[in-house]
């Protein structure tokens, strides 16, 4: 394991900042993964520090094939993250709306370049992400609708459903879109949580980047199969939003099937504790997103529901 700087700023009344990744194996651009670009991807954190320990684990037991060279980097916004803000502190700006960059911009346009130049050439690309709106997924692979997009290879991280998602114009100064641009194949990884640690969502995600590094022959392990992937389009999913606001109260979880009719979840007035909604399921299907937020708003966005599976 070699562990290098690949971009420092100096601060006026702080410690440089810095953004740290760890290389293994050999010399070549292989495999890469980009953890937390926002302040509060504590999960995404915690898995690439697991995979940190593993590679370095499978390097000195001689099990990364020759040549091939993996590089992770946990970490690209510490600042933020060290007070609990998901934005740049001093803009409010997105790192991950940045890319590809420019060294001689805004902050995050400089930190935005300073990795890029890293990580591009990189044959595979993952990057560990998280939504916009606060809740929890069924853990999926998800790709842009691209002409570089390759859907038989997010298969073979084995997680139970590769998302496929048309791009907007924002989705131009993305990671994702722009590793693609300049021919990686890369993959977004949207886990269950994103500011709180679930050990068993962790492992299920190491297990997935061991699985598509063993069947791409990177290295030597073995690992169980996993899912026989399903591949779903984004704009296909159902949205059940909120009809009134107030308390909510979620009573199913990712991964749940429901029926039609079945309460999903209660919002509850916040003064009278009266029940004012149930939300109901208007079909048969699987719980893909789930919204975790105690207090919601008429018209919200609450669940998303993967439909037609049992046709």
């Amino acid at each position: 394991m070699k562990k290098e700087i690949l971009y420092e700023s100096n601060s006026a009344y702080r410690e440089p900042f810095v953004i740290p990744g760890f290389r293994f194996g050999g010399e070549e651009k292989t495999f890469c993964i980009v953890g937390s670009l926002r302040g509060n991807e504590i999960q995404q954190l915690y898995i690439c520090s697991r995979l940190v320990k593993r590679f370095k684990e499978l390097e000195e037991q001689g099990r990364i094939r020759k040549n091939c060279g993996i590089l992770v980097i946990p970490c690209a916004n510490i600042s933020s993250m060290n007070i609990g803000k998901r934005f740049w502190a001093m803009d409010n700006s997105d790192i991950n709306r940045m890319f590809p960059g420019y060294d001689l911009g805004e902050t995050t346009q400089r930190i935005a370049s300073g990795i890029f130049k890293h990580i591009q050439g990189f044959k595979y690309g993952v990057q560990f992400s998280s939504f916009y709106i606060p809740g929890q997924f069924v853990t999926h692979v998800r790709m842009m609708e691209t002409s570089y997009a390759d859907m038989e290879l997010a298969r073979l991280f084995g997680l139970p459903f590769v998302v496929l998602r048309k791009p907007l114009p924002y989705d131009t100064t993305t990671l994702n879109f722009n590793w693609q641009v300049w021919d990686t194949k890369a993959f977004s990884i949207y886990n269950s949580g994103t500011d709180s640690i679930d050990e068993k969502e962790a492992m299920l995600v190491e297990s997935a980047i061991l699985r598509f590094l063993s069947r791409m022959h990177i290295i030597d392990m073995t690992v169980h199969a996993g899912y026989e992937s399903t591949v779903i389009d984004e704009d296909g999913l159902l949205t059940i939003r909120a009809d009134a606001a107030g308390i909510y109260i979620p009573c199913v979880t990712p991964f749940d099937e429901v029926f039609k009719g079945q309460v999903l979840g209660r919002i509850v007035d916040s003064l009278t504790g009266e029940v004012c909604s149930e939300v109901c399921s208007p079909s048969d299907g699987i719980v893909f997103f789930k919204k975790q937020v105690p207090l919601v708003m008429e018209h919200d966005s609450l669940f998303k529901i993967i439909t037609g599976l049992h046709k």
